[in-house]
């Protein structure tokens, strides 16, 4: 078992003081979006098993089998097939989809073919692999999941009041639902960003009326008058309100499959994603939209946000079950006192204590600790036994192959 030291993203969007607060260090006045754990050639983790501070990366790739366990590598190959993080936004991230397996795999083949530069701000692939995501909150979380219900979506609008969202409007009523939401979003993401801008404007304003007013669609009218503070005159204002609104209490999460438009707005939350950086934007932001992309990949359904819950068994471990392979993420809530609980051992996992103290306890026989404070991460090896004790709150990243 290894102490990770793990890297910090300070992308703009980042809060401030949240993950100094969780971390215990004090606050660099610029903001801190994302603490990396794993082996993602972007920012790998570092171990050190006495011969200086060595990238995990670079340690998988020396033995892979003898760190991931065969089993692991013959399903994935020789790599880590998850990335953990903490994220921690202030203000909204960009309003997104990722590709299934597929259409990762031929538009990265395309790109290659076409000789775009992998960082060439046009680039959509990056690489050839999907990126379903998990998020939990630590704190109280709001996002973006999924598109409304039609007619929900066009009763949002409506009460707005702004004459240039009517046809908008009579779209999501006079469509069939996918067609709708496609003509809609295709509408508000082609449109002359002067033109629609006066729109945006007007938009934000009833919405910012509408928030302070009582009812059942408040809060989101608070969210997406938020939206449009931080991004004034954005069309991905008027697409952000085709989208469920979901407010995650800490111990709740989303799971975001291939292309479902999401977008976190504000809080501190764990996530964990298959390794890849394959991203199509909607809008907020000032990064490259390619819209024939993005329309090819959103699947046009409406779909209630399923809020996850964990699921405890009968070893204390609170799994948060998701469809595919690449990761699975569960949490143990340790009391003081309890015995340590053991841990699977057949792949490999990455421990981060979000609260309280963990103690790692090597368990062949030589009797090694690893102490973990709050904010404090460590990699495991397949095939490695060791238990777990508190008392601390302690997620475990793994994969389900």
């Amino acid at each position: 078992m290894d102490r990770l030291v793990n890297t910090v993203r300070p992308y703009a969007w980042g809060s401030a003081t949240a993950i100094p607060e969780l971390l215990g260090t004090e606050p660099t006045g610029e903001p801190q979006a994302e603490l990396w754990m794993g082996a993602h050639p972007g920012a790998p983790s570092r171990v050190d098993r006495g011969e200086g501070p060595v990238a995990l990366s670079d340690v998988i790739s020396a033995d892979p089998e003898g760190e991931l366990g065969p089993a692991a590598v013959g399903h994935f190959g020789p790599r880590l097939p998850f990335l953990l993080k903490v994220l921690a936004a202030a203000s909204p991230l960009s309003l997104q989809v990722h590709p299934d397996l597929a259409q990762a795999e031929a538009g990265f083949a395309d790109e290659e073919a076409r000789g775009v530069p992998v960082d060439a701000a046009d680039r959509n692939y990056k690489d050839a692999n999907h990126k379903p995501e998990l998020i939990c909150a630590l704190t109280p979380f709001d996002g973006l999941c999924g598109f409304r219900d039609a007619d929900e979506a066009a009763g949002l609008l409506a009460a707005l009041e702004v004459d240039s969202i009517k046809p908008y409007v009579d779209i999501l009523h006079a469509h069939p639902e996918s067609h709708a939401l496609r003509e809609v979003l295709t509408a508000v993401l082609t449109a002359d960003r002067e033109a629609i801008a006066d729109t945006v404007h007007q938009t934000a304003a009833a919405a910012e009326r509408l928030g302070a007013q009582d009812g059942p669609h408040a809060p989101a009218y608070r969210a997406y008058a938020s939206i449009a503070r931080h991004y004034p005159g954005d069309p991905g204002v008027i697409a952000a309100m085709l989208l469920n609104y979901v407010q995650l209490q800490p111990g709740e999460a989303l799971y975001l499959g291939a292309g479902v438009p999401h977008a976190y707005l504000d809080g501190l939350g764990v996530e964990i994603m298959a390794n890849s950086d394959n991203v199509l934007r909607c809008g907020l932001t000032p990064k490259h939209i390619d819209v024939p992309e993005l329309l090819r990949i959103v699947r046009f359904e409406s779909e209630a946000p399923g809020v996850l819950r964990p699921e405890a068994d009968s070893s204390g471990e609170e799994v948060y079950t998701t469809p595919i392979d690449e990761f699975r993420l569960s949490r143990y809530v340790l009391a003081e006192g309890t015995a340590p609980s053991p841990l699977p051992s057949r792949t490999p996992q990455i421990l981060l204590c979000a609260s309280g103290t963990a103690v790692l306890h090597g368990t062949g026989g030589d009797g090694a600790e690893l102490r973990l404070a709050q904010g404090e991460s460590a990699f495991v090896p397949a095939g490695e036994a060791v238990a777990l004790s508190g008392p601390g709150t302690v997620f475990r990243a793994t994969v389900a192959a």
